[in-house]
């Protein structure tokens, strides 16, 4: 498969990250810069529900505010709270095997109390607004519940769109892990925040992070290396958006604030994204600044 000329990567970030990644492709669509454009799309946790939507040509403006399922059996997600707790506990010490705390923390997603598969299936439906894989390549990131590996959808994989975001944000403890072709998959992010390194050999990469502020850089840049992109292109929530999220990413009450964040930031964003974002061989021509 040839390299793409304008990958963009969308990372994870909780409903609150995913409102501000939404405001923020809205406001760069408006400036002139179009997200949904991108050859290729890797989105990562919430960040797979905003590449759904850009890639199958959607306004992110739909994310505006919350997005409930017409289904009335989709309520609510039945959050495990002691489930998450001993999640985050594994995942804190993960350093010295991160395979092993992978594989740990598949069993406590396979034992919370998390509600039924499908309704977190008719959330993620409602969320990217479409039924079927765009003709734009997606790649989609989830993680083997049960053996802790990870696993990257697409359009050929067998999993429906609407499974396939599910899997990728079902974080355990808060959402189910989904079923696909026999296995049971959860949160995309347990490898990485982003996975900004399945991007390949594109010209230009745009990695947008909603999280960027909460961990430290080197995993980042290491996928950023091994991607090997010409320009290579970074968008973190600047100090406003960072008040607006609030401690909780997950918080509904957030969404709305983190959405406008997202929108005002643009601005600048679309100044530092223009040159860069230009086609190969287009007049403008294409940047080689690094940032």
């Amino acid at each position: 498969m040839n390299a793409p000329d304008r990958a963009l990567v969308l990372g994870a970030g909780g409903l609150v990250g995913m409102a501000w990644t939404a405001g923020l492709a809205c406001g760069l669509r408006r400036g002139g810069v179009d997200l949904g454009e991108a050859d290729l799309t890797v989105g990562t946790s919430a960040g797979a529900i905003v590449a759904a939507v850009l890639a199958a040509g959607q306004d992110p403006g739909r994310l505006a505010t919350p997005v409930r399922p017409t289904d009335s059996s989709s309520g609510p997600p039945q959050v495990d709270g002691r489930r998450v707790g001993e999640a985050f506990a594994v995942l804190g010490d993960a350093a010295s095997n991160p395979a092993e705390a992978r594989r740990r923390v598949g069993l406590i997603a396979l034992a919370a109390e998390t509600g039924p598969e499908q309704a977190h299936v008719a959330r993620m439906r409602a969320m990217a607004g479409a039924e079927h894989w765009p003709d734009r390549r997606l790649l989609i990131t989830a993680m083997d519940a049960e053996t802790g590996t990870p696993e990257v959808f697409d359009r050929t994989g067998g999993a429906s769109l609407a499974s396939a975001v599910a899997a990728s944000t079902a974080f355990p403890g808060i959402y189910p892990p989904i079923t696909v072709n026999g296995r049971r998959y959860m949160d995309g992010s347990l490898r990485s925040a982003t996975n900004a390194d399945l991007a390949t050999g594109a010209r230009t990469l745009v990695v947008i992070d909603p999280q960027a502020h909460l961990f430290p850089r080197e995993l980042l840049q290491q996928e950023l290396a091994a991607a090997g992109a010409h320009t290579a292109v970074t968008i973190e929530p600047d100090p406003a958006s960072v008040r607006a999220f609030g401690p909780d990413l997950n918080d509904r009450t957030a969404w709305e604030p983190a959405y406008q964040a997202g929108l005002r930031q643009a601005a600048d964003a679309a100044e530092q994204l223009r040159l860069a974002w230009t086609p190969a061989g287009a007049p403008a021509g294409e940047s080689t600044a690094h940032r």
